[in-house]
């Protein structure tokens, strides 16, 4: 697993505890509260269905994050091998001089 993977992962990780988290403590919050059962169960929907739509738009959020960086990666990754390509084949070149010049030396004037 890569660096970006791995980030990625501990970015699922963290959201789905936030939810699951902030989930947990609403209802704890709501079954605390001094109101009426039918009342509390009202209130504990309205927020489940409000963190429920939060972390959607988290995940969506997080999802484009993980989509740029991965785009961005690409465009590196081949400059990074343009750049190397580009390096080869002036170390060909240079090779292919160097071997024509030392041709040159060793070989004798014409007369």
């Amino acid at each position: 697993m890569n660096d970006y993977d791995s980030r990625l992962n501990s970015l699922g990780t963290f959201l789905a505890g936030l939810v699951l988290g902030s989930l947990i403590g609403a209802a704890m919050a709501m079954l605390m509260a001094p109101s009426s059962g039918p009342e509390t169960r009202r209130q504990i929907r309205e927020k489940s269905l409000e963190l429920r739509s939060q972390a959607e738009h988290q995940v969506e959020e997080a999802r484009k994050r993980a989509e740029e960086v991965q785009e961005r990666s690409r465009v590196v990754l081949e400059e990074q091998k343009a750049r190397l390509n580009q390096a080869i084949e002036d170390a060909k070149r240079g090779a292919t001089q160097a071997k024509d010049e030392l041709s040159q030396v060793e070989e004798p004037p014409a007369a």
